[in-house]
């Protein structure tokens, strides 16, 4: 008698997983560790100054007042860049059981924000971007981060060179001679590779009290000039390091990161997320970055 089995079986239910995993990477730092300020134009502006050089300061007794020249506060402007993702999902599709996600509405807004969020951790720090005004046919651009950060101590222009912890410390040096508080070092992943080779090379090394657990990272880089939070970033510009005071630097928002239900134009609904954001480095002069790097 022949056996009837699970290959001769119709109407097999499907075993699916319902948990539906994405291995995009969504991280964005920069974002996370800056507050964010409310503006209310589509270009905005802040003034910054600076101290007096140094002087010798003696004065004869009983002389007459000596009054310095004065210098101008240097004024600087952001401008607003919209961000936009839009999708599109028909009722059947969020009507229908599916695996992995309740409402297929609710499962494409929650990726779109992610994609949006990592869009504009790019214009924040993936590119060197000077602002862009715009026009009735151009889109306005933000001035990135990198850009707004004046105080450069490699400007290889063949980005050939590796990272290395001298140019690390003159980058710690530059900002400590600038009075900057400097607390926070924004390095592609790669690179990561290099800081933890910087214990190793010179016979430092972290104490673990019990175990026998080899570190070779570093999340912490002590240096002459200060202790430095190392963070890695997916999205910054790979031929740059920054050397950065995240207190001195503001996300700027004209509209927030909200999503519109569209005009409905058939069996189905169309979404879109805007954001009209920006970044304002108070000022330029107080971080460093690095650049030229392989």
């Amino acid at each position: 008698m022949a056996i009837y089995s699970t290959y001769d079986q119709v109407g097999k239910a499907e075993d699916v997983s319902d948990i539906i995993s994405n291995i995009s990477p969504f991280a964005t730092p920069m974002q996370a560790m800056l507050k964010t300020e409310k503006v209310t134009a589509r270009t905005y502006s802040w003034l910054e100054d600076s101290l007096a050089a140094i002087a010798v300061n003696a004065a004869v007794e009983g002389a007459d007042a000596a009054f310095a020249t004065l210098g101008d506060a240097t004024e600087r402007s952001g401008t607003c860049q919209i961000l936009v993702k839009g999708f599109q999902v028909s009722a059947t599709a969020d009507a229908i059981k599916t695996h992995g996600r309740a409402k297929e509405t609710a499962y494409q807004m929650a990726k779109a924000l992610k994609e949006i969020k990592r869009d504009y951790e790019h214009a924040l720090v993936g590119l060197d971007q000077a602002a862009v005004a715009g026009s009735a046919s151009a889109a306005r651009k933000m001035q990135s981060v990198i850009n707004q950060i004046t105080t450069d101590v490699d400007s290889g222009s063949n980005s050939t060179d590796p990272l290395t912890e001298a140019k690390l410390l003159v980058a710690g040096q530059t900002a400590y001679n600038n009075g900057s508080e400097c607390d926070t070092l924004m390095i592609k992943p790669a690179d990561s590779n290099i800081v933890a080779g910087f214990s190793a090379a010179s016979g430092r090394n972290r104490e673990i009290a019990q175990g026998k657990t080899l570190v070779n990272a570093i999340d912490l880089y002590v240096s002459p000039f200060g202790e430095y939070r190392v963070v890695l970033n997916r999205q910054i510009k790979t031929t740059h390091a920054l050397l950065i005071d995240p207190s001195m630097f503001k996300l700027t928002s004209l509209r927030p990161f909200t999503r519109t239900l569209l005009a409905k134009s058939g069996d189905s609904d169309k979404h879109q997320i805007v954001g009209e954001m920006s970044v304002k480095h108070m000022n330029f002069g107080d971080s460093v970055k690095i650049s030229g790097l392989s």
